[in-house]
C-alpha cells in the first residue's frame, strides 16, 4: 500500500469520516502493516482509516453545453434577421414558425416552433425561451 514502512504515531494523508475531506490522520493501530485506526489532524476525532479519495473535476452542465450551441445558432442567423420586420410580442396573438417577433425583455427573437398548446419555442439572444401565445 504505501512505499515506507508504516508505524504507529505518522502522518499519513486518508478521508476524514467526519470532515468529509481528505485531511493528514495520524495513525492509532497498524494491521498488518496497514493503519486501521487513525486520528484525524482537524477534527481529533478517530476513525478506520479511509484512503483518500480522488479529487472529483467539475461537470459541465447540460445547460451550459445548450446555451453555446443556442448561442452560436443564434449569432448564425442574427444578420439576416430585419428587425424592422418583427412583430411586437402579446400573449393573446398567434405565432408562425420563423416569425420574427420583439419582445420587451428578451428582445428580437425567431419563433422555432410550436411547443404545444398556447406556446411557442422562441430563440433569443439569451437563448431559447417558451412564450404563451393564443
Amino acid at each position: 500500500m504505501q512505499n515506507a514502512e508504516l508505524a504507529t504515531g505518522d502522518k499519513i494523508e486518508g478521508r476524514c469520516t467526519k470532515c468529509r475531506k481528505n485531511n493528514e490522520h495520524i495513525i492509532i493501530t497498524l494491521l498488518k502493516e496497514n493503519p486501521a485506526q487513525v486520528e484525524c489532524t482537524i477534527c481529533k476525532r478517530q476513525h478506520k482509516y479511509r484512503p483518500p479519495t480522488a479529487v472529483k473535476t467539475p461537470a459541465v452542465r447540460q445547460s451550459n453545453l445548450l446555451k453555446d450551441t443556442e448561442r452560436k445558432e443564434w449569432e448564425a442567423l442574427r444578420p439576416g434577421m430585419n428587425s424592422a420586420k418583427a412583430v411586437d410580442y402579446s400573449m393573446t396573438e398567434t405565432y408562425k414558425v420563423k416569425t420574427l417577433i420583439n419582445h420587451p425583455a428578451f428582445g428580437l427573437g425567431l419563433v422555432q416552433r410550436v411547443a404545444g398548446p398556447q406556446k411557442i419555442a422562441v430563440l433569443f439572444e439569451d437563448g431559447q425561451k417558451t412564450m404563451r401565445c393564443k
